[in-house]
């Protein structure tokens, strides 16, 4: 049992600093898919649409079982898009508390190599060039 407040009723927004902090890419059955803008890392973040979600625990177990699934989905295209040393998957919450999930392809030549990804490196965002090509690129590997 969570031992915060429910979900509170109401319609489903993404939370603004998540908004700020990215681009989407899809809307998956269950998440919206977006891309950190921070070109350091093939980074995505999927946020449940499910209003006032702040933990795994406040998700239905049919939705649990759709996020598990969109995570391993979301793993499998940065496996195959960019070959990665390893996967990073974390729920933190401790500054956006909406649930959303990070999944990020790491290097050993990535520049927070083997530390955790937050609060290593400034954010380095894509140029615009760069942000469309990447964004066309996970969507064409979503399709297939």
């Amino acid at each position: 049992m969570s031992r915060h407040s429910p979900p509170q009723p109401g319609p489903y927004a993404m939370h603004p600093q998540l908004a700020a902090d990215s681009h989407p890419v899809a809307a998956l059955k269950l998440s919206d898919l977006q891309l950190m803008d921070d070109d350091n890392y093939p980074w995505l973040v999927l946020v449940p649409r499910v209003p006032g979600a702040r933990e795994l625990t406040d998700l239905d177990p049919e939705q649990r079982v759709v996020l598990m699934e969109e995570i391993a989905r979301c793993e499998q295209l940065l496996l195959d898009v960019f070959q990665p040393h390893k996967l990073n998957v974390a729920a933190l919450g401790n500054l956006v508390p909406q649930l959303h999930v990070h999944v990020i392809a790491r290097f050993e030549h990535d520049p927070a190599w083997p530390a955790p990804v937050w609060g290593r490196v400034a954010a380095r965002p894509y140029a615009p060039e760069a942000l469309v090509e990447r964004v066309r690129e996970l969507q064409s590997a979503l399709l297939t």
